[in-house]
C-alpha cells in the first residue's frame, strides 16, 4: 500500500507536466491520455523551467512548435472540436507579447465552449528584478499585469504564487475544461521564478487518474413541462446545435425526430448532426441558413432547441421565429437553456432526449406540417444544386464548395471560418457523414481556418489517418494567418487548402454596400491609400513554405487540381480567383441586426437604415 505521506521534490513546472501526463479519460470504454500534448513557442518566460519539464515528457506529451501564439490556440481549438471536447491540448507562451497573442484564441475557445489549457509566463513574484523585459507597469497596482486580461476570456483563471497551489488549481482547471456546462479555456499564469521553485509534493497527487464526462440528469418537472408543450404543438420544430454532438446525442435526436416526425434544422455549429439525405433534415437555419429551414421556423409554434446557445446568426437577431412561439431549451448550461423565456430543460442532451423519447410515444406531428417542411427541403436542394454548378456565373465560393463536396470522401473533414465562407459552406455544403464539418462562427475569427485545420488534422491522424482535412479560406484570412501551412508541412500533417481570392474583404464590402455605403477600404482596389493594387501569388507563397501548390483559373481546373491534392503526400494549396460581387448565395438569409447611421446626407444610407428599422418590428423580445 502506498504511503499517503510519501512526497517527491519537484519544481512547479515539473509537477504540472507530470500531473498532465498522468491524466486519462475513458471514451466508449477505452482509456486514452486526456491531454494530447501541446503547442509551444519558448521565450524567457517559459523556456528555462517549463521547457525543461516538457523535454522530459516529450514522448507522452508531444510538443508541436508553433509559428504564432494565436494560431497555436486556434490549433488547440480545432483539436478539441474534433475530439468533441473529450480531449484537449495545452498552449505555452512566454511572458509579454507571446502570451498576449493567445488572448484572441482564448476568446474563440470561450465563445465556442472549448477546452484549452493555457500555461503562460508571468512576471517575477518577488518583484526583485522589476521592471523586467516586456513587463507592463501599473504604478498604483503593481500586481496588475497583462495576464489579468485573460480573466475576461477564461472559464478558469489562476496565477500560481506558491508551489503548493497547483495541488488545488490543476484539478480545478481540468474539471472546468471537462464540465459540459462550464467548458472553456483554463488559464494558469506562471511567474518566472515560481516555475522553478521546488516543493515536496504528495506522490499520490501524480497517480493515474481516469476522467469521465459528467452527464447531468434533467429535472423531471422540467421534462414534464416540455412534454406537455410538445404534445400541444401543431407545428413543432427541432433546432440541432453543436451540443448534440458534444453530448453524443445524434442517435437520440434522430430517434426522437423520426418517432414524432418533427422537422430538424441545424445551427452553424450543429451542421453535420444529420446527413443531407435524411428526410427530416430541413437545412441550416438563420442568417447563413436556407429558405427551407427559415420558412418553417417562422411558422413553428413550439421550437425544441437542443444544445444551442441561440446566437444571432441562428435566430436572425430574434426575428426568425413567430413572437408567440414557445421555445424549449435543452442544454447542460443553465444560461443557455433559459434564453428568451424558454421552458428550460437543464441537463445533458442525450439523457434529456432519452427521457423525452419515452414520454412522447404516440405523439406524431401533423403530416401536413411535416410534409410542408419536406417540400421546402426539396426546393432548397434544387436551389443549392444550381447554385454550386460550375458555369452558372463567374467563379464563386459556391462552385468551389460544390466541386470539393463531390470529390471528398464521407469521413473527410471540412474547416472554414469568418468572412463569407461560413455562410457559403453552411448554406451549400451537403453533409456526407456525421460530425465532419467545422465552421468556426462562434467568435467568427479570421485566421482560424489553416491553424484550426492543423489542430484537427493532428487529432484526425490519431483516429482516421487515411482521411483528408480540407480548408476553405479567403485571401483576407490567408494573409492574416498562414504560417501553419509551414507547420503542417514540418509536422507531416497534410492539409488540402483552397484559397479563394476575391481581392480583399469582399463579404464586408458586400455588407458595406447593403447598408447603402460606398465601397471603401475593404477590397484592395477600393483602398485610397493603395496607389497600385496587385494580386498575391498565393501558390508561390505556399510553395515557399514547402507545400505543393498551384493556381487554377476555373472550376473545371479546380476539380483536376483537387484530385492531385488528394493524391499528394503533403499539404497542397490551390488558389483560384472568385468574383467579389457576383456569385454569392442570395437565398436563405434571415434579417440580421447591424448598426446603421440614424442621420446621413447619403440617400442610400438613409434608405438602408429605414429597411433595418422596418425589420426590427419582427424582433422577438425576451431575455
Amino acid at each position: 500500500m502506498q504511503d499517503n505521506d510519501e512526497t517527491i521534490q519537484l519544481t512547479v513546472a515539473q509537477a504540472i507536466v507530470r500531473y498532465l501526463a498522468n491524466q486519462f479519460i475513458e471514451i466508449d470504454g477505452t482509456e486514452t491520455r486526456l491531454c494530447g500534448g501541446g503547442f509551444g513557442i519558448f521565450g524567457h518566460g517559459n523556456v528555462p523551467c517549463l521547457g525543461e519539464a516538457l523535454y522530459d515528457h516529450r514522448d507522452v506529451l508531444p510538443l508541436y512548435r508553433g509559428q504564432n501564439e494565436q494560431s497555436m490556440g486556434f490549433a488547440a481549438a480545432g483539436y478539441a472540436k474534433y475530439h468533441l471536447r473529450q480531449r484537449f491540448m495545452f498552449c505555452t507562451a512566454s511572458a509579454g507579447p507571446g502570451t498576449a497573442n493567445l488572448m484572441t484564441a482564448a476568446a474563440l475557445a470561450h465563445a465556442n465552449r472549448l477546452p484549452m489549457l493555457l500555461l503562460c509566463g508571468d512576471t517575477f513574484l518577488t518583484r526583485l528584478p522589476d521592471p523586467v523585459l516586456q513587463q507592463l507597469e501599473h504604478y498604483g497596482n503593481p500586481a496588475l499585469g497583462l495576464n489579468d486580461g485573460f480573466k475576461a476570456v477564461s472559464r478558469y483563471w489562476d496565477r500560481i504564487t506558491h508551489p503548493a497551489q497547483i495541488i488545488q488549481s490543476l484539478p480545478a482547471a481540468i474539471a472546468t475544461m471537462l464540465d459540459p456546462a462550464d467548458c472553456g479555456p483554463a488559464f494558469l499564469g506562471l511567474p518566472q521564478d515560481v516555475q522553478g521553485w521546488t516543493y515536496d509534493y504528495p506522490v499520490r497527487f501524480f497517480d493515474k487518474k481516469i476522467h469521465r464526462i459528467r452527464r447531468s440528469a434533467p429535472d423531471q418537472l422540467e421534462i414534464s413541462d416540455a412534454i406537455e408543450a410538445i404534445r400541444q404543438a401543431k407545428r413543432p420544430m427541432i433546432i440541432a446545435g453543436g451540443g448534440v454532438q458534444y453530448s453524443g446525442a445524434v442517435a437520440e435526436l434522430t430517434k426522437l425526430a423520426e418517432m414524432c416526425q418533427i422537422p430538424v434544422v441545424e445551427t452553424i455549429a450543429g451542421r453535420a448532426n444529420l446527413t443531407v439525405d435524411h428526410s427530416l433534415n430541413i437545412g441550416p437555419i438563420g442568417v447563413t441558413g436556407s429558405n427551407s429551414a427559415n420558412s418553417i421556423a417562422e411558422k413553428a409554434d413550439v421550437i425544441i432547441s437542443v444544445g444551442s446557445r441561440l446566437q444571432d446568426f441562428t435566430t436572425g437577431s430574434w426575428t426568425a421565429f413567430d413572437k408567440s412561439a414557445q421555445i424549449i431549451g435543452i442544454n447542460a448550461a443553465r444560461h443557455d437553456a433559459m434564453k428568451h423565456l424558454s421552458l428550460p430543460v437543464v441537463g445533458d442532451a442525450k439523457r434529456s432526449l432519452e427521457l423525452m423519447i419515452g414520454e412522447l410515444k404516440g405523439f406524431v406531428a401533423d403530416k401536413d406540417w411535416t410534409g410542408l417542411a419536406q417540400s421546402e427541403r426539396v426546393k432548397w436542394h434544387a436551389y443549392v444544386a444550381e447554385n454550386v454548378k460550375p458555369g452558372n456565373g463567374p467563379n464563386s465560393y459556391a462552385q468551389a464548395i460544390g466541386i470539393a463536396n463531390d470529390l471528398m470522401s464521407p469521413r473527410d473533414r471540412v474547416v472554414a471560418a469568418a468572412g463569407g465562407l461560413p455562410a457559403e459552406v453552411t448554406a451549400n455544403w451537403k453533409t456526407l457523414d456525421i460530425g465532419t464539418v467545422d465552421v468556426e462562427f462562434g467568435f467568427s475569427c479570421m485566421g482560424y481556418e489553416i491553424a484550426g485545420a492543423w489542430g484537427a488534422r493532428i487529432a484526425q491522424s490519431e483516429n482516421e489517418p487515411e482521411r483528408d482535412t480540407v480548408v476553405f479560406t479567403g485571401d483576407g484570412s490567408y494573409l492574416l494567418m498562414n504560417s501553419d501551412v509551414y507547420s503542417s508541412v514540418l509536422s507531416e500533417k497534410k492539409l488540402i487548402i483552397l484559397v479563394l481570392d476575391n481581392g480583399g474583404f469582399a463579404v464586408i464590402n458586400k455588407l458595406q454596400n447593403n447598408v447603402g455605403a460606398e465601397s471603401f477600404n475593404n477590397l484592395i482596389s477600393d483602398c485610397p491609400t493603395i496607389p497600385s493594387p496587385f494580386a498575391v501569388d498565393f501558390a508561390a507563397h505556399a510553395a515557399s513554405m514547402g507545400a505543393h501548390s498551384e493556381t487554377v483559373a476555373s472550376p473545371a481546373e479546380l476539380a483536376e487540381a483537387f484530385k492531385r491534392a488528394q493524391a499528394s503526400d503533403k499539404t497542397y494549396v490551390i488558389a483560384m480567383q472568385v468574383d467579389p460581387y457576383d456569385g454569392w448565395t442570395t437565398e436563405g438569409h434571415t434579417w440580421w441586426e447591424v448598426g446603421t447611421p440614424q442621420v446621413s446626407d447619403n440617400a442610400s444610407i438613409k434608405s438602408a437604415h429605414k429597411e433595418v428599422e422596418d425589420g426590427r418590428k419582427r424582433q422577438r423580445r425576451g431575455i
